[in-house]
Formats: structure tokens, sequence, C-alpha cells
């Protein structure tokens, strides 16, 4: 799954003799089980699949559709995926009797959602979307993304090593994207601390340079320029995220220690992937458009237990019962 990048034309490739296809556009099994298997880990959006179908009636491939995407690469790259969302939602409204379609976007989907609606006329909101409901969104990136640059994330699967899935992981310009943002973190604040250097927004490029993974900063300036637009999205917003969970805020190496050995994780407020000044960015919006922005907050759910916590699928099924 690594990709290769070209920084003449800025944009990625899958390895020779690799070829990676996303299956499934359209058909919701693909987001609500990322294991055709449907084994246990695999599973994403399946509760709330479940709810829309058992509970309010949905039907899967008429009323509920879902729209995978290559989560590897940023939005300079996803150029297809916006064009065909936006026929998806065409699609849907008509073969529903022209009923509006409600978006729910989980953590990287936040923002690509945020992007394709900034880019849609106002009229064809007001006509295709009745609201968007996003959970855990990384609206204006996140630390974590750092601690994976420098030491790899095992995605919660305690089978899997960081170290291994590292090598793939720093090669998605995705990554690059969800650094923190300009909008949310001061240029001061310090990000990396080290016996012989400290590192903030500032030198994000040496820090980025001195743990050997030089293309993380062709993949921010790349696609940097969509976290700078956070314009609000034009449609109702309901934002749910979690929070009181420990989330790393800053890398420490300690005194002797090299800079590419593993960071101490200092942690501060979020829901254990994402920060909370981020998760929480979407209140921005509040005053900015005329369409009501809905946040709230669960306390204590983490980064992907949102998909199936109680509450959360209450708040969701309220919205859609109206």
């Amino acid at each position: 799954m690594k990709l290769i990048y070209d920084n003449i034309t800025r944009t990625t490739r899958n390895q020779n003799g690799v070829d990676i296809r996303i299956p499934g556009w359209g058909d919701p099994f693909v987001v609500e089980y990322l294991d055709p298997s449907k084994a246990s880990p695999g599973s994403y959006f399946k509760d709330i699949g479940n709810m829309l179908v058992n509970e309010l009636g949905y039907i899967r491939n008429h009323s509920i559709r879902g729209a995978p995407y290559d989560f590897r690469k940023a939005p300079n790259e996803n150029e297809i995926f916006f064009n065909k969302l936006k026929d998806l939602i065409e699609e849907t409204y008509d073969n529903n009797n022209q009923t509006p379609v409600t978006l729910l976007a989980h953590s990287m989907g936040g923002p690509m959602t945020l992007i394709f609606l900034q880019r849609q006329s106002q009229k064809w909101k007001d006509k295709y979307i009745n609201c968007l409901i996003t959970l855990a969104a990384v609206w204006g990136g996140s630390v974590k993304a750092l601690k994976v640059f420098a030491v790899g994330d095992d995605l919660g699967a305690y089978l899997l090593r960081q170290s291994i899935l590292k090598d793939q992981q720093i090669s998605s310009p995705s990554l690059g994207w969800l650094l923190p943002s300009r909008l949310f973190w001061k240029d001061t604040e310090i990000l990396v601390q080290s016996e012989q250097k400290n590192y903030t927004l500032l030198t994000l490029q040496d820090y980025l340079v001195d743990i050997n993974v030089p293309n993380g900063w062709e993949f921010r300036k790349d696609n940097e320029k969509y976290q700078l637009n956070f314009t609000a999205p034009g449609v109702e917003v309901h934002c749910l995220y979690g929070n009181n969970i420990g989330t790393v805020q800053r890398l420490y190496y300690k005194p002797g220690t090299s800079i590419e050995g593993s960071p101490q994780l200092i942690s501060g407020d979020g829901d254990g992937t994402v920060n909370l000044r981020s998760l929480e960015g979407c209140k921005y919006w509040q005053n900015k458009q005329k369409r009501k922005v809905y946040s709230q907050v669960f306390s204590g759910v983490n980064h992907m237990d949102i998909l199936k916590n109680s509450n959360v699928l209450n708040y969701i099924k309220t919205i859609l019962k109206v």
C-alpha cells in the first residue's frame, strides 16, 4: 500500500506492479465494513447502518449510500471522488422522490466533505442537501499526524506493529494534510521538544527533515491551502465529537535520546486521536452562515467508538426522524 511520490508532478502513484482500486462505489457495505469478511476489527459504519435500516426503515443501496475514497491521498489527488460524490448525491435525491440528502462523515471525511461543499453553489446545496452530520471531524489537523511521521501507528490493533506500518503511513499525502493547522495552533507553540532544539509550526519542515521524512513537508505544501480555506459549508451542520481523553499534544525527546528514536507523548484534551481545538473547529461557523451549526460533545467517547456510541446513535436518529 506504500505510495511513491513524484515532487515534479506533485502526485503519488502505487508501487510498480501494484494496482489498488476503491471497491463498491455507492454501496454502503464498503463503508460499514472495511473488511468484506465482516471481522470485527474491520467494522466501521456498521452500527449506524443497522440503526438506519432497523429503526428508521432506510434501505441499503437506495436510501443509504456509501462514498469510499483512497484515504492515503490528500484532497489534491481526490478530484475524481469530489465529482463522483456530486453525481451520487443527485442520483440518490432523484431515486428517493427528490428528498434532500443528509451527509454523514467521520474523521478525515469531515474536511473532505467541507471541501466538496465549498465547491458547490448555494442554489445546489439548498436543493440537494438536508444537512451535514460529522463525527470526530479533523477540522484543523492533529498532533497525532506528527507522531505517526515519527514512529508510526498501530491503528489500535494490538497484532500490528507501528514500526512496520510506519513505512506505509509516511508515504500517504493525507498525513501531511492532517498536520496541525496554522488556524488552530500558534506559530510559537512547541509541538516537539528535545535537548537540541524545539520545533514549532514555523520549523515543522526542519523536524520532518531531521527524522528523515522530508516528503511529509512536500505533502503539507501541496495541501495546506485546503486547510487554510475554512469558509462555512453553507448547509446545516451537526458537529459531534468526544473529549476528556488523553490526546498527544507534544512530542518530547528526553535528554540524551536521539531525535530519530521514540519520543514520549505529552497528552492534552481530545478524543484520543484528534485534539479538542480541532474537533470543535466547526464552532467557528456559528456566526458565519445562515444555516444553523450545532455542536455536541460526548465526554469520554473516543475517536472510533463515536461510530457506535448509543448516545451518538440516538442523536443521529433524532435528526433523521424530523
